[in-house]
């Protein structure tokens, strides 16, 4: 989910700065929230990979799908087996195709063992702007802040009329739910109150930092906020049991999963918190697409892989240097030192530290 959620601001910006381009954003059926409300000229066509489009069978199904549409170019941010396979479908028939550089080279030098080159890699971001470009669409990533502040207007080309137009901006970027459409347990957030959000997992072991460490510094925040709340974000059954034991030890912790229906309702939640926790993972991209400081945990994975969240302060990224740092680009090898230290040997006061400098 955090790749995809990482190419909202992208197609957002390429649908201001192009309003006469109509775009169709196509993946699977989860990221529909993220896009059909983006802009007026953005769609969302869904596809099951596992059931309806399943193989190759399934994949040369979708490709006719695809091409009924009359596209006049394909943008492949994926760059994997499926993408590549209708990318070749898509050159075959002399379309405008081009494809993501995962600067798989450099991710290499970065994080082998010997000889690493800790240097920064174009950001997600640019990686897919660079796409768009390649298509004829350079886009302005830098513009962004001023589209996304409170009362905001902006000057958009009207296509039909070739007449200027001023229209109000929304503050971010898909329509959230109010606090009081969400369910009643969440309740309204109190003047001066301080919302806490804590999402402790990742999909690989090298990016979660040790949940007995993430359960001191919910402790030691508690004792220093008394009146705060936190709000504790996963996914998955296993991940969802363990949300629910620490809610059952830390009355002040909200287990959200168990309470909220979807990621619009999530989004929402989190676009009212003052600041989240999260790991290298999905919930820091999805913070900062609602504009909430993130102060992100990284382990096994850097910084300048490229994948910190859009617009995030990288002062506020906790790491620990290790010679053995980076090791993977998506955390999921195994630690060759066995012990995860670059996760482990983090302390719960440098996060709390991080975190007091938002609250702040």
């Amino acid at each position: 989910m955090g790749d995809v959620a990482m190419v909202v601001p992208v197609v957002s910006a390429l649908a201001r700065q192009y309003p006469h381009v109509r775009i169709t954003v196509l993946s699977r059926p989860f990221a529909r929230p993220l896009f059909e409300n983006l802009a007026s000229n953005v769609g969302f066509m869904e596809a099951d990979l596992q059931n309806e489009y399943h193989g190759i069978k399934g994949l040369n199904a979708l490709y006719r799908r695809l091409i009924a549409k009359n596209f006049t170019a394909i943008a492949d941010l994926h760059n994997v087996l499926r993408s590549d396979y209708l990318r070749m479908r898509f050159n075959l028939a002399n379309f405008h195709v081009a494809h993501i550089n995962k600067h798989r080279a450099e991710r290499r030098h970065l994080t082998q063992y010997n000889g690493k080159i800790l240097q920064p890699l174009p950001s997600v971001f640019e990686s897919y702007a660079h796409v768009f470009e390649e298509l004829g669409y350079p886009i302005d990533l830098s513009e962004k802040g001023k589209f996304l502040t409170d009362n905001a207007t902006v000057e958009v080309k009207d296509t039909a009329t070739t007449e200027e137009r001023t229209c109000p901006v929304d503050k971010y970027y898909f329509p959230l739910l109010h606090l009081r459409q969400l369910p009643t347990v969440i309740g309204e957030k109190r003047p001066f109150q301080q919302w806490i959000g804590i999402a402790p997992f990742a999909a690989h072991r090298g990016k979660a930092y040790p949940i007995s460490l993430m359960e001191q510094v919910i402790a030691q925040l508690q004792q220093r906020h008394p009146s705060a709340r936190f709000f504790l974000f996963g996914g998955g059954q296993q991940e969802i049991q363990q949300l629910h034991d620490l809610q059952q030890r830390h009355p002040k912790c909200v287990c959200v999963p168990e309470i909220l229906n979807g990621l619009l309702e999530e989004l929402s939640l989190m676009s009212q918190l003052d600041v989240m926790i999260s790991m290298d993972s999905a919930n820091m991209h999805l913070a900062s697409l609602v504009h909430t400081p993130v102060v992100s945990v990284w382990g096994a994975t850097h910084p300048y892989a490229g994948f910190m969240g859009w617009q995030q302060n990288p002062n506020l990224a906790v790491q620990i240097d290790l010679s053995c740092r980076p090791c993977s680009i998506f955390g999921n090898k195994r630690c060759l030192r066995k012990d995860y230290a670059c996760l482990r040997n983090i302390s719960p006061e440098l996060i709390i530290n991080k975190v007091e400098q938002v609250l702040k």
